[in-house]
């Protein structure tokens, strides 16, 4: 695959010159930080969005920006309401996109929390793991078909995966003390298995699924960090780099945190990054290195049999929530 674009790219960049009318897009988290961004860079080349929010009363002012850019560049975009912490809320959101029959080119899984006290959702889940990760499986296994035939499933990972892998045992912190951040890596491990086993099932459709870092960005996602701590985060983590020799890690400005997960949606080749994890608008290279803070992705959070077994599991948290 060509590389056009780098960490510095940004949606809008990449999608110079895409005409999108016609296409139809549905993104998660589309009230703020990068999923507000995607919504508004897609819609301003001619899409059409549907954006899933918690709460629609606070989103349709949050989302201003993107209704006037697709005023401006032909494109549509409405709001549809999406707790990913309620299996319930998940049910009505999905038989709603399912009742209203239209099919979607490109859905991005892109809602999340991060670092959360511990708590547990109406459905008994560790929040992380529900919202992050179950509560998307749910969603997507229940709006499969709405996906096109050749259309992509991009779900949104992070760099802090390699801080560790999934507990198909303990995936709740029942019998284990809870970390946030810990919590937080076992969720976005869990969204990278859920992509790379979504690939395999849904590729003889021509549907290719794949899992992305968007980047650090100061996004309101970190909203559970003290300002003291948050800094702390990133001293640590240029730290950790600097000891292995790695260049000092960038934050991104939203537009570029956004340019790989609208890359991947529409741009790259699907062929090429499906069942891969992406990263700079780039599939990443494979990195065991130990560091949690290094480029590249972990080969667990892509081992096919533990997204198998992931999957056979979460199918059974579902069906008994």
């Amino acid at each position: 695959m060509a590389r056009k674009f780098s960490a510095k790219s940004t949606a809008d960049q990449v999608l110079n010159g895409v005409d999108l009318k016609g296409k139809r897009f549905l993104i998660t988290g589309a009230s703020s930080g990068i999923g507000l961004e995607a919504a508004r860079s897609l819609v301003s080349h001619g899409a059409s969005v549907v954006g899933a929010v918690r709460d629609r009363g606070k989103a349709e002012l949050a989302t201003a920006s993107v209704r006037n850019a697709a005023l401006q560049g032909g494109g549509a975009f409405k709001l549809i309401e999406l707790d990913l912490a309620s299996l319930k809320s998940v049910r009505d959101c999905a038989d709603q996109l399912v009742a209203d029959g239209e099919l979607f080119d490109s859905i991005i899984a892109n809602a999340g929390v991060m670092a959360t006290p511990f708590g547990r959702t109406v459905d008994g889940f560790e929040v992380q793991f529900q919202t992050n990760y179950l509560g998307h499986f749910a969603l997507l296994n229940r709006i499969e078909p709405l996906l096109a035939d050749e259309g992509r499933l991009i779900v949104l990972s992070s760099q802090a995966h390699r801080v560790a892998d999934v507990d198909l045992d303990d995936p709740n912190f029942e019998h284990q003390a809870y970390d946030p951040f810990i919590a937080y890596g076992r969720s976005k491990t869990a969204c990278s298995l859920f992509a790379a086993e979504f690939d395999r099932r849904h590729r003889d459709r021509g549907v290719r699924a794949a899992s992305v870092m968007p980047g650090n960005s100061l996004t309101d996602l970190p909203r559970h960090f003290s300002k003291d701590d948050l800094q702390g985060l990133l001293d640590t983590v240029g730290k950790a780099r600097a000891e292995a020799g790695l260049p000092p890690a960038e934050l991104k400005e939203i537009p570029q945190a956004a340019a790989t997960s609208v890359w991947a949606a529409v741009v790259a080749d699907k062929d090429e990054i499906g069942g891969r994890y992406l990263e700079d608008c780039a599939v990443a290279p494979i990195n065991d290195a130990p560091n949690p803070f290094a480029d590249g992705v972990r080969s667990y959070a892509l081992n096919a049999d533990t997204a198998r077994q992931l999957w056979i599991r979460s199918e059974r948290l579902i069906g008994a929530a």
